[in-house]
């Protein structure tokens, strides 16, 4: 097997990770006049679970990864980011996807030892809803907090009107839908909440809250994305590539600059770019300064051990990671993520020689 960094660029794969790698060995002699040969082969196999809110954008990459690469397999399952995170301290999985960062009092459960961040790509958390007659809607973030907290619980109330102005609001009662799982989605939404609201939030953040009981909850960014869709009068937050698949409408959120903006790409884009990377390269875009910033906008990672215990497994982890930190940043914008900015992107290749293989 070629060294990590000697390797091509690309390599590819389907929702699962798994690569396989086969050496054709030629049979000399009287069987090779004869045209016969024969073949051995390796299997190694990578499994992944984790955020469903990056998700979408690791199926694009597995599958070009794969194209280029037949020989080699890759199996992400999904699950949230609580599950990959939990899959990952118990080394059920090699790596994890997540869009929020590890506890610090849980690291030490972390059966592998110390763990690297790669951040891969940004996003917008929508905030999507289904009102029937209301196509379009501006939220500031304490009118927001009051919604999820079903203080606000009609949508003509006048905290809505303040933020619509000249909109005319049905009464319809509203809705409130969130996440199932434990979720990096959730956490980002909470925190945002928590840090822009203020005082008005009142309910943490994290993972998994406690929402109010006459809620409903979908499993994943595409189960909230289906109940928002079918149920007249709901809002819940939904990661912006399944809200864009689910063709919900989604609200402007005034941000930090005092403007209602819309979720862009664009606006993650420059969410991302005010932020400040600490040096284990875990950053928040939440509430960024910025006239066209998107102030709900999601980093998102993939973690794995700092200290590989296989080198086969170890080698193709290093590989699959310097895909997605370059070329695999070209299929970002067309699968509805932001790509990262460049310096972030040479941060996080240069980590990649943390990563402890065996020889």
């Amino acid at each position: 097997m070629q060294p990590a960094d000697e390797r091509p660029a690309e390599r590819g794969t389907t929702v699962h990770f798994s690569l396989s790698k086969r050496a054709l060995t030629g049979v000399f002699g009287l069987t090779l006049l004869a045209g016969a040969c024969s073949s051995s082969s390796s299997e190694t196999t990578l499994n992944g679970s984790g955020s469903s809110f990056q998700k979408p954008f690791d199926e694009a990459a597995i599958a070009a990864y794969k194209s280029k690469n037949s020989d080699v397999t890759v199996n992400y399952a999904g699950g949230g980011s609580g599950k990959g995170k939990a899959d990952l301290q118990t080394k059920t999985v090699d790596f994890a996807g997540t869009d929020s960062t590890v506890k610090p009092e849980d690291l030490a459960s972390y059966q592998g030892g110390a763990i690297l961040y790669f951040p891969t790509v940004a996003a917008p958390i929508t905030v999507s809803y289904n009102v029937n007659g209301l196509d379009k809607l501006s939220l500031s973030p304490t009118t927001l907090a009051q919604i999820f907290q079903a203080k606000i619980t009609k949508w003509n109330d006048a905290a809505i009107a303040k933020d619509n102005s000249g909109v005319t609001l049905p009464s319809t009662p509203i809705v409130i839908v969130h996440r199932a799982d434990g979720s990096g989605t959730t956490s980002n939404f909470t925190k945002y909440l928590a840090d822009a609201a203020g005082s008005t939030w009142t309910l943490g953040s994290g993972d998994t809250v406690n929402w109010p009981t006459n809620s409903q909850a979908g499993t994943g960014n595409p189960g909230v994305a289906q109940i928002v869709g079918q149920t007249d009068g709901s809002i819940g937050y939904v990661d912006f590539s399944d809200a864009t698949s689910a063709k919900l409408k989604t609200a402007s959120i005034k941000n930090k600059d005092g403007n209602f903006v819309a979720p862009t790409l664009a606006g993650a884009a420059a969410a991302v770019a005010a932020t400040t990377v600490a040096p284990d390269l875990t950053y928040s875009p939440l509430n960024q300064a910025g006239g066209e910033t998107y102030p709900i906008t999601s980093p998102t990672w993939i973690i794995v051990y700092k200290k590989q215990t296989d080198k086969d497994k170890g080698s193709e982890i290093k590989a699959f990671l310097q895909y997605l930190l370059t070329d695999g940043q070209g299929l970002a914008e067309t699968n509805n993520y932001a790509k990262l900015p460049e310096a972030l992107r040479s941060q996080a290749q240069a980590q990649l020689s943390q990563l402890q293989i065996p020889s």
